[in-house]
C-alpha cells in the first residue's frame, strides 16, 4: 500500500457520533466534540497540508511545516498534558501496517471508546478515516449506550484501553457477535477483564499493543504470547536493552527500553523539554524492562522505581502480579515512609477485602518480604486520569503515602 505524507479522508468512509453537527472553525486548534465534525475539520486541515490539534483550547496553535504535521496529547499523570509533534505520515505508516494485519478497509465497521483527546482513540479514528471504514465515535457515551451501538452496528474492530473496556463489560447488555478485533493499548488486560471480553465478544481476538505518544506502536501481542509479556516487536520497530552507559544488554537482563522506528514523534510542541530522551535515531521514553526470547517484558518506569534495602523495586511488576488474584478488581502499589528501611511498599486496593491476607502472602512468596507490600489499603472508589489510566498522585495523597 502506498503511503502519503498526510490525512486523507478515504472516499468510501463514513463518521458517525451520537451528536453529529458542523463545526465552523479558521483555526488549526479543534475542539474534539461534535468528534464526527471535529474529525472532518481536522481531515480538512490535513488534506490542505496544515497542522492541526484536537484538544487543549486555550493552548498556542500548532506550526505548520515542510512535512504535514500534527499534534496530539499525553495523558500525562498530573497537570497540564504535553503537546506531542509529530509527521502525519509517522502515523499513516502504521494505517498501512494496520490494514494487512486486521483487513481494515472500505466497508469494515470501527469504532473507538474515548474521545478524541485521547491519542489512542484519535489514532483509531483517522486510522478508519483514511482507510475508507465506517468509524463510529462513541466517547462521551454511557458505557451501556456504547456497548448497544457497538450491537446495533455489529461493529468489526475496536480501539480501547482497559479501563474503557472494564466499564463496557461491567455495563451489561447484548453480545458483541460481530466483534473481531479488540485492540487493545494503554496497560495489560487483567485476567478477569480478559474472561469477561472472551463472554462480551466470543469472537473477537484481543491484540494488546504497548507503544507510548512518543513513539506509537512498539510491541504487539496475541494469544500466543507470554502471559508476563507485551507481545513481539511491532513491524518495522527495533527495540534495543541498554544500562546506564548505553551499552546492549543480553537476553533476560534488565536495562532500559531503547526503540527505533520510522513511527516515531519529532518532539514536544513550545519549550517542554519532556520525558523522553534520544540517542542518534533510537528514543526511550524511560521503560524498563527485558527480551526474552523475542519477545518485551516490562519491568516498570524508571521514575516509578524505588529502592528498599539497596533492592531496586519495580511497582508496576507488583500491580501486574497482585491483579492476577482473586477479589482484587484494581490495585497500585505506592511507596510509604518506614524508619527502618528508608520505604517500604504499600498495595492500595479495589476489591473483596475478605482477600487481604491472601494479597499479603501472594506479594511475599513471588517477590520475598523486601518487595512485596507490608499492608493493604482498601478504597470503595477509583481515581482515574481523563485517559482512563488510574491518578497515582491523587491515589498517595489520599491514603497519605
Amino acid at each position: 500500500m502506498a503511503v502519503e505524507n498526510r490525512f486523507r479522508l478515504h472516499r468510501s468512509a463514513s463518521l458517525h457520533d451520537a451528536a453529529d453537527g458542523e463545526m465552523a472553525f479558521a483555526g488549526s486548534v479543534l475542539a474534539d466534540q461534535p468528534a464526527a465534525a471535529a474529525l472532518r475539520a481536522a481531515l480538512a486541515l490535513a488534506e490542505a497540508g496544515r497542522a492541526f490539534r484536537i484538544g487543549l483550547e486555550d493552548g498556542p496553535a500548532p506550526e505548520d511545516a515542510k512535512l504535514p504535521v500534527f499534534e496530539t496529547l499525553t495523558s500525562g499523570s498530573s497537570g497540564r498534558p504535553r503537546r506531542i509533534r509529530r509527521t502525519q505520515r509517522s502515523w499513516a505508516l502504521g494505517f498501512a501496517v494496520n490494514a494487512e494485519l486486521f483487513a481494515l478497509g472500505p466497508g469494515v465497521r470501527v469504532a473507538v471508546l474515548g474521545r478524541l483527546v485521547h491519542s489512542l482513540s484519535l489514532y483509531g479514528a483517522l486510522e478508519g478515516a483514511c482507510l475508507g471504514c465506517a468509524v463510529h465515535l462513541l466517547g462521551g457515551m454511557r458505557p451501556d449506550r456504547q456497548r448497544a451501538a457497538l450491537a446495533v452496528e455489529a461493529v468489526e474492530v475496536v480501539y480501547a484501553t482497559p479501563s474503557q473496556l472494564r466499564m463496557l463489560v461491567d455495563a451489561g447488555g447484548p453480545v458483541l457477535a460481530a466483534l473481531r478485533v479488540v485492540l487493545v493499548g494503554g496497560s495489560k488486560l487483567d485476567p478477569v477483564l480478559r474472561a469477561g471480553l472472551a463472554r462480551l465478544a466470543p469472537h473477537g481476538e484481543v491484540r494488546e499493543f504497548y507503544g507510548a505518544a512518543e513513539a506509537s506502536f512498539i510491541t504487539l501481542a496475541d494469544a500466543s504470547a507470554s502471559v508476563d509479556s507485551v507481545g513481539t516487536v511491532y513491524p518495522g520497530v527495533r527495540v534495543a536493552i541498554r544500562n546506564r552507559e548505553g551499552a546492549p544488554l543480553k537476553d533476560g537482563a534488565v536495562g532500559e527500553v531503547w526503540v527505533q522506528s520510522p513511527y516515531l514523534f519529532l518532539g514536544y510542541a513550545g519549550e517542554d523539554a519532556g520525558g523522553a530522551k534520544r540517542s542518534g535515531r533510537w528514543l526511550s521514553v524511560g521503560e524498563m524492562g527485558w527480551l526474552q526470547k523475542g519477545e518485551l517484558h516490562l519491568a516498570g518506569r524508571a521514575g516509578r522505581m524505588v529502592t528498599v534495602a539497596d533492592e531496586n523495586v519495580f511497582p508496576e511488576e507488583i500491580e501486574t502480579c497482585l491483579a492476577t488474584l482473586g477479589g482484587v478488581g484494581r490495585v497500585a502499589v505506592l511507596p510509604r515512609r518506614d524508619a527502618l528501611r528508608g520505604v517500604v511498599m504499600v498495595a492500595v486496593v479495589q476489591g473483596d477485602r475478605r482477600c487481604e491476607a491472601a494479597i499479603l502472602q501472594a506479594g511475599r512468596e513471588r517477590f520475598g518480604s523486601l518487595k512485596s507490600p507490608r499492608a493493604v489499603i482498601w478504597r470503595e472508589d477509583w481515581p482515574v486520569l481523563p485517559s482512563g489510566k488510574t491518578d497515582l498522585v491523587r491515589l498517595a495523597a489520599e491514603a497519605g503515602l
